[in-house]
């Protein structure tokens, strides 16, 4: 009993030690010393916090992760779109304009995309002033290339078909069509429009006025320009005329051959001098040092 007390008041004034119970009854083996057998019990180390901190921080760089690649994908989404638009301008085509209702109200598509801001707003304007005063509705239309048969022409006649497709509707009607890739124009109408602007305007502007600017890349002037010039014709004013080409004509350094030949010519009568004087001083010199 005493030997069990012991054990008992050491089990409790020493934490994280277990007495051993050898005995079903709870008696104790004593040792040869004399001491009682108690084994000292480690306390149990649980990792659940570590493992909780592990977990949170794997939790965490996967979130950040996946919130990196959620970035990237946006981004390349952003990207992506930005292209398609960008091609989706760069490969315009006439089937793009031929899609299109008819500009009523701001008078041009520019489905190849060279106007600029200023020249659109100032197209808008002025046509707009021009159709109500006038009656005559006049529309401009850019496009890089032509994907469909036939030519600019017939292009411009489709697109005045397409969009005011009875007479009474394109009658007092008109388009200006320019092609930025091959430098050409054209204007079509009805018949009213053409009769009020003339032959003679209608050609000087496909033939001139557009392909001349275009060329250049002056795709703000080209339209302007040939808008201005339709507007003269139907108010009976003074047609503003087509741009004058630039003589583009070098300056040569070289000379030509008649110069060759007439700078060729006077060199030769002066070596020949030359030499003849030459040759003759000495002579008449020794002569009359020898007559002396």
């Amino acid at each position: 009993m005493a030997s069990l007390a012991t054990m008992q008041a050491v089990s409790q004034l020493t934490p994280g030690c277990t007495v051993l119970n050898r005995q079903s009854n709870a008696s104790t083996a004593s040792t040869s010393s004399g001491f009682v057998g108690v084994r000292p019990t480690l306390p149990v180390r649980r990792n659940s916090q570590c493992c909780k901190k592990q977990v949170t921080a794997s939790a965490l760089r996967k979130e950040e992760e996946g919130n990196k690649k959620g970035w990237k994908n946006a981004a390349a989404a952003v990207a992506l779109s930005a292209a398609l638009q960008f091609s989706g301008v760069a490969n315009a085509s006439d089937f793009d304009v031929l899609r299109e209702p008819a500009p009523t109200e701001k008078h041009f598509v520019d489905d190849a995309g060279v106007l600029s801001r200023i020249s659109k707003g100032e197209l808008t304007r002025e046509l707009t002033q021009f159709e109500k005063e006038y009656g005559y509705h006049i529309d401009v239309v850019t496009t890089r290339k032509l994907q469909s048969r036939g030519d600019v022409f017939e292009y411009a006649d489709n697109l005045l078909e397409k969009w005011y497709p009875t007479l009474e509707e394109g009658d007092k009607k008109g388009v200006v069509v320019l092609i930025t890739t091959a430098k050409e124009g054209a204007v079509a109408g009805g018949p009213a429009f053409n009769a009020a602007v003339g032959e003679t305007v209608l050609e000087s502007i496909a033939t001139e006025s557009l392909p001349i600017l275009a060329t250049d890349e002056k795709y703000n002037e080209a339209t302007l320009s040939s808008v201005k010039r339709l507007m003269a014709a139907i108010k009976k004013l003074p047609d503003p005329g087509a741009p004058q080409v630039a003589d583009t004509k070098r300056v040569s350094n070289f000379k030509t051959k008649e110069e060759t030949s007439d700078k060729r010519g006077q060199f030769t009568t002066v070596v020949v001098g030359l030499l003849i004087i030459a040759f003759v001083v000495p002579m008449v010199q020794y002569f009359g040092y020898v007559r002396k």
